[in-house]
């Protein structure tokens, strides 16, 4: 059974990622005439809903748990955001199992990391925009170059697609320029395997997709031993060598440009019996910030587009996300898989966290927008009449007349709100006390009222 919010796809989930639909799904073709033209405006068709790809299976053995790679998309008649059971593209992998994933930000395909090596995987459509017209087919001889080299522990296109860089489990990097697989560098140690790396990506906040700056090209490399590595692509040279402070174990490594347009390096780390998240400067590459967030290990670690938030899930099946300014920690949802988290994405708008286990569930949350307002309309007695409990009357601002989820009403009962204590935006610098739950529709801070 999959825990609430969760859909199960009858197979472990060890990586995902949203789908660039823009850059995938053909448009109709022009209307033959004016007649179809103003019919077409008349009734323009909705766009799809947003699409995820997910990977993984029972692996070489005969455990009757297929391998694949399958596509999902949000259910649109669902009350809360959530992935269709139902797949809108399934691809069998037979005896290989997908173990890590890189969606192409342009449309490309998607870059399947199998046990001997990697596989492109391009997207077939016909014309139109309707998701069951999507297909996946297998190109051979794209990753050549890629071919029987062992698992690759990490894969990663650059904000553009213009580069394609892999770290694998015998410790060699490679980096290539795409599509045509020139080698940029590359990197052998014996002695580490590489356990994450990340391009750093100037951001386009008018658009969704990020922009990859030719003149901000580098890629940091974290390994199992030894200090986080950045590299220039343009001068093939490393540029810093990130120190661990005593007893640190660095993990997940992420570039982001924040808000304020600083760019900053995410690292997390183990130390002790803490799971915490380190910053660092990327001009002088300096350690600017720490913060210790869980006592369960880090398994998982993504960060926003827009740079706002942060997220890490834990081998307990926790998720949290936190502002990436402060580190304060906005959602934590404890149990939101029965099984270690294997993979964080958010959504090219920032608003929604996907979420992945071994338990074989994906899992949608619904962060909001960080910069939204809401307002609080009202609310019923707090001895309402017929024994009903109290219902709070929420309504987020900057949502169309007529939107379904502009307001509603929700039980506090089953959020725990305590009777004094009012909601307010999480946005707010005015809110104060402690988060107490995901509400339905985007997610909320409180604190006690007048």
């Amino acid at each position: 059974m999959a825990p609430r919010g969760g859909q199960s796809y009858g197979f472990p989930i060890y990586c995902a990622a949203w789908l660039p639909l823009a850059h995938i799904l053909k448009p109709d073709p022009p209307a033959a005439d004016a007649d179809a033209d103003a019919s077409s405006a008349a009734s323009p068709s909705s766009p799809p809903p947003p699409m995820a790809a997910l990977g993984g299976g029972g692996g070489e053995g005969r455990s009757g748990v297929p391998n694949k790679l399958v596509v999902a998309a949000l259910d649109p008649a669902g009350a809360e955001a959530a992935l269709a059971p139902e797949a809108v593209v399934e691809v069998k992998t037979k005896e290989e199992v997908p173990y890590r994933m890189a969606v192409h930000p342009r449309g490309d395909g998607v870059l399947c990391a199998f046990p001997n090596g990697c596989r492109l995987y391009r997207w077939e459509s016909q014309e139109g925009d309707e998701p069951r017209k999507l297909a996946l087919e297998p190109d051979q001889e794209a990753l050549a170059d890629l071919k029987d080299v062992g698992l690759q522990l990490a894969v990663s296109f650059s904000g553009e697609g213009s580069i394609l860089a892999t770290g694998a489990e015998d410790g060699q990097l490679r980096v290539f320029k795409w599509p045509a697989m020139e080698s940029v560098l590359t990197e052998a140690d014996t002695k580490t395997s590489i356990k994450d790396l990340s391009f750093r990506i100037l951001m386009e906040f008018l658009c969704l997709e990020p922009a990859f700056s030719s003149d901000e090209k580098f890629l940091a490399v974290n390994r199992s031993s030894g200090p986080c590595r950045v590299w220039d692509l343009l001068s093939s040279e490393v540029v810093a060598n990130l120190p661990r402070e005593a007893g640190e174990i660095f993990g997940f490594c992420r570039f982001s440009n924040k808000i304020d347009s600083s760019n900053i390096l995410f690292i997390t780390a183990m130390q002790g019996d803490y799971g915490k998240i380190i910053s660092w400067n990327t001009t002088s590459w300096t350690r600017v910030g720490s913060k210790k967030i869980t006592r369960e290990a880090i398994s998982a670690f993504a960060v926003s587009p827009d740079g706002a938030l942060l997220a890490i899930g834990t081998i307990e099946g926790t998720i949290i996300i936190l502002g990436s300014k402060d580190m304060r920690t906005l959602i934590t949802v404890k149990k939101a898989h029965l099984g270690i988290v294997t993979t964080l994405a958010f959504s090219q708008d920032s608003r929604t966290l996907l979420s992945t286990s071994f338990d074989s569930t994906a899992r949608v949350t619904s962060v909001g927008s960080p910069k939204s307002n809401a307002q609080l309309v009202g609310r019923t007695p707090q001895q309402p009449s017929g024994g009903r409990p109290a219902a709070w009357f929420l309504r987020r601002a900057g949502h169309r007349t007529g939107d379904p989820h502009a307001s509603g009403c929700w039980n506090p009962t089953a959020y725990a709100l305590p009777p004094r204590w009012t909601v307010k935006s999480r946005g707010t610098k005015r809110a104060e006390g402690r988060f107490l739950g995901q509400l339905p529709v985007g997610s909320w801070a409180v604190r006690e009222g007048e």
